[in-house]
């Protein structure tokens, strides 16, 4: 038996069952990104699935979500080389045969650590065992002749069509790099582009209900986990990576969250004191809420709202870990909330996620121009009930985690001039000020902040009706 086929035949064992269609950490793989690409489903729900799944062995599981992520983050480059290499005809290939042409030509082309011979033959087995002989000697060839020519390959001449080069050079959508060059220039969208391909760290937002920053540094260094501070917010802590956090027994004692910090900043300027009444008019995940709760220290009331029963869930099971006492659950349309008002509203609205995309690298691709312009509407329906919601002298944050104009500061500009009771409150007293605009909001970007792209705004409401 060659190292080829001891290969596959190890990945088979592994399982400990017999053998599917979709075998191995590849053909997972493969079956995720299917699904990304057939459905609504998100990166990040399916991954977890099969994260948690006993048919993913343990050793797989690293491979497995750097493949899906690598994939898609780099999907616009893959695909320009194999439509080179199938004579324009890779769109219209079989779902299983562009994935798994995709899957190998990442590996061939981003991860050194695999052989190529390893990934063209787990690619050649896998549509072999999906479609057939005739289609597993296309990907084969097609394979091949790309390696053969690794250092040929050529892209779209900038000086040509600038747009269509960074489109394919750094795989983003030509629709958001068109957007995003008449913002920025081609110096900076460069480096937002770059950083978005990046693979992130980890952010971990240290839960001082149930432990001290000090001594949780301490059980960090204790378990020999490298980190670093954090730029904007003194009790969060960046580390690299940590395998089977879920299994971690200080995650399981609820000593911290992950939280990108652009997340917790809208927390912060919503300033939320113990004893206060606060509604989460967009609640879920959670990662808000929990925060908002921790700042409270346990004192006053906190009603978490979302749309599904489910989610809510999943901010109560967090709830728990945290040691939270202080939320109560609606499962309602915040847009049609009924409920007594408050003293401070937080909305962090439905948006185009444009700032998440170094975590969630399939958005770019789900997301059309139409949305933003109807996820607007959305944003803005929002706002008009939290204002109905909020007592006079009360604080409203509105927050997204995109970075579009029309989504952000355009919005609150439009909402302000049709709300004369509401006023900017300046950012700067609550956060650092390297992420607040001159027109008082905060604005982050990563390519900037190193953080993901973000905005909100604090609006307080007039005493006089």
């Amino acid at each position: 038996m060659n190292s080829e086929a001891v290969e596959v035949k190890k990945e088979e064992v592994q399982t400990n069952e017999k053998p599917t269609l979709y075998a191995g950490p590849r053909g997972t793989a493969i079956k995720i990104l299917n699904r990304v690409e057939r459905t609504d489903s998100y990166l990040d729900k399916l991954l977890d699935v099969e994260l948690k799944s006993k048919d993913v062995a343990d050793i797989d599981k690293s491979l497995l979500a750097e493949i899906v992520h690598g994939v898609l983050r780099w999907q616009g480059r893959l695909d320009w080389i194999l439509n080179g290499f199938t004579h324009g005809n890779f769109s219209k290939s079989e779902v299983n045969v562009r994935n798994s042409l995709r899957v190998a030509l990442y590996q061939i082309l981003f991860l050194t650590h695999v052989p190529q011979y390893a990934a063209v033959n787990e690619a050649v087995e896998f549509v072999k065992r999906i479609r057939g002989e005739k289609f597993a000697g296309f990907v084969n060839a097609v394979l091949r002749n790309i390696i053969r020519t690794l250092d040929g390959i050529h892209y779209p001449n900038p000086e040509e069509d600038l747009v269509q080069y960074l489109a394919v050079y750094y795989s983003h959508p030509a629709w958001i790099v068109k957007r995003w060059l008449t913002r920025f220039g081609r110096e900076e969208l460069e480096k937002f582009l770059v950083i978005n391909n990046e693979v992130p760290g980890l952010t971990l937002r240290i839960n001082k209900l149930k432990i001290t920053p000090t001594d949780f540094i301490s059980l960090l260094e204790k378990q020999n986990v490298p980190f670093q501070g954090s730029t904007f917010i003194d009790y969060f802590i960046k580390v690299k990576s940590l395998s089977g956090i879920s299994q971690l027994n200080i995650f399981q004692s609820g000593y911290f969250s992950i939280q990108d910090e652009s997340a917790a900043l809208p927390v912060l300027l919503l300033d939320p004191q113990p004893g206060e009444r606060i509604i989460d008019m967009c609640a879920a995940p959670g990662g808000k809420t929990t925060f908002i709760a921790e700042l409270m220290q346990n004192q006053g009331e906190i009603v978490a709202v979302d749309k599904y029963e489910s989610k809510l869930n999943l901010i109560k099971m967090s709830s728990e870990r945290l040691g939270i006492k202080n939320v109560q659950f609606i499962a309602t349309d915040a847009v049609n909330l009924d409920i007594p008002t408050a003293d401070k509203i937080i909305v962090d609205a439905p948006c185009s996620g444009l700032g998440t995309l170094r975590k969630k690298p399939d958005i770019k691709w789900k997301r059309e121009p139409e949305d933003i312009p109807r996820l607007v509407k959305q944003q803005y329906s929002l706002l008009e009930s939290a204002s109905k919601l909020l007592r006079p002298g009360g604080t409203l944050v509105y927050s997204t985690c995109t970075t579009e104009p029309e989504e952000n500061g355009q919005l609150i500009g439009a909402f302000l001039k049709s709300h004369s009771d509401f006023s900017i409150d300046d950012a700067a007293r609550f956060v650092n000020k390297s992420v607040v605009t001159p027109d008082g909001f905060v604005e982050t970007f990563p390519h900037r902040h190193h953080i993901d792209g973000s905005f909100c705004a604090r609006l307080i409401k007039s005493t006089i009706t």
